[in-house]
């Protein structure tokens, strides 16, 4: 084992070497910031179309500009090559835990990457997991298949949790200004983990174990899942009473206590809101314990793209249409504004559900010009011009993702029906215009 000042030394000297894996949406944020402050970065990947993006300062993700990896020239190699895991200090993995059929964690990504960093271990490493995932699994499940190697986690190779926060395309807050949390598996592998983070950001919470640090993840998600189930009932709710559930919010948010914020729409996308909370659940279930909320929420969150698409055949009903044949564009592939992320996206839902229905549907989404394949879908769709021609030739159009590039004025002027899941038309705008329908 090196002097223990040395893994520190090399800190102050910025002669570290980081190591990421999976160079995604978490991923390539971490190699840019630890670019920027000065350390040799190595980003692994499976995918060679990344890396040759990467090798020639391309991008491809929406929010992160080619600049910014222009500014890692000379710090940041991508590769494939996981054999250069040895040459690593520092080893912080970034992979994807998404769901299984039935709603199970899938932790295969962490646990095959935990293998081939224990095919190259070595003494005095550190090894950060940032992947969403239930506790336990840095401290049990990474550490067993690490120890296999020989060594031992806290006395050998060092071994932490620091969950990943971050929020694409949001431009108050990115890695740096976003306080980190670390929980090491040992009080040397914290000290080790938050002198590292310590260098790219700006405030480190420490905690007492890598659970904790999990647990903190998996009740920030948890939270904000609740609440968004919580005013997506209420939107429901107050359709039928013949309420604005968005004016509501508008009126309750005055109050200067007591009271957030949340805001409903057509269900959940991205990687971390519909996805966290089942770890937490089917982790509960090993100690006999009913998550309510957590399942209630789900359920709830889970309904609204058959909301929407309830709602969309009785406007089409209204104006004496079936939904079988109907033609149905839907505005925004994007799980939210302003990103090319599509990942669990509830526009998929809504056109896989419209399709079953006998539908012809089209997408337009200014940042997916083509919509790929995804575990569980596959359009084989472009994204269709947004021309007066084109929305007037649809006999409905779904506001799914209110895009900025969106024109609501145009929208409302040039559709014959519109069922608005995001309320980007607002009121004034449309005057009472009985082609609007809210959802």
């Amino acid at each position: 084992m090196p002097d223990p000042d040395d893994f520190i030394k090399k800190i102050k000297k910025r002669e570290l070497r980081i190591g990421v894996i999976g160079l995604g949406y978490v991923g390539l944020p971490v190699v840019v910031e630890f670019c920027k402050a000065g350390f040799r970065a190595t980003g692994f990947d499976v995918d060679p179309e990344k890396i040759r993006c990467l090798e020639e300062g391309r991008s491809y993700i929406k929010h992160i500009e080619p600049s910014k990896i222009a500014s890692c020239k000379g710090f940041f190699t991508p590769t494939t090559d996981f054999s250069l895991l040895g040459e690593m200090d520092c080893i912080i993995i970034c992979v994807p835990t998404p769901l299984g059929e039935h709603r199970e964690p899938d932790l295969s990504y962490v646990l095959e990457t935990t293998r081939e960093i224990k095919r190259h271990l070595k003494k005095g490493q550190l090894i950060v997991l940032e992947s969403t995932t239930y506790p336990g699994t840095t401290d049990e499940e990474m550490r067993r298949i690490l120890e296999e190697s020989g060594l031992k986690a806290g006395k050998d190779f060092n071994l932490a949790f620091s969950p990943e926060r971050e929020d694409p395309n949001n431009g108050s807050f990115n890695m740096a200004s976003i306080p980190k949390i670390v929980g090491g598996y040992t009080p040397k592998c914290l000290r080790r983990a938050t002198a590292v983070y310590g260098q790219v950001v700006g405030k480190i919470v420490p905690v007492s174990c890598t659970r904790v640090a999990e647990a903190a993840k998996l009740l920030e998600n948890i939270y904000r899942a609740v609440n968004i189930a919580l005013v997506n009932e209420m939107k429901v709710l107050f359709d039928r009473m013949g309420i604005n559930i968005w004016e509501v919010i508008e009126a309750a948010r005055t109050k200067p206590f007591g009271f957030q914020a949340f805001y409903p729409g057509p269900g959940l996308g991205g990687h971390c809101i519909p996805i966290d909370p089942f770890y937490l659940t089917w982790k509960a279930k090993k100690y006999d314990f009913p998550t309510k909320f957590i399942e209630l929420a789900g359920e709830i969150n889970t309904s609204m793209p058959y909301y929407v698409v309830q709602r969309t055949i009785e406007a089409l009903n209204e104006e004496g249409k079936s939904i079988k044949g109907a033609r149905v564009l839907v505005l925004g592939l994007a799980y939210k504004k302003d990103v090319d992320d599509m990942r669990e996206s509830p526009s998929l839902k809504i056109m896989d559900l419209l399709r079953q229905k006998g539908s012809e549907v089209d997408y337009n989404d200014p940042f997916i010009p083509l919509a790929p394949k995804v575990r569980k879908y596959n359009l084989a769709r472009r994204s269709v011009p947004l021309t007066k021609r084109n929305l007037a030739g649809y006999d409905c159009v779904i506001i799914a993702t209110d895009h900025s590039a969106y024109d609501p004025h145009f929208i409302l002027e040039n559709s014959r029906l519109i069922v608005d899941t995001r309320n980007m038309i607002k009121n004034g705008m449309h005057k009472g215009d009985p082609k609007l329908v809210r959802a």
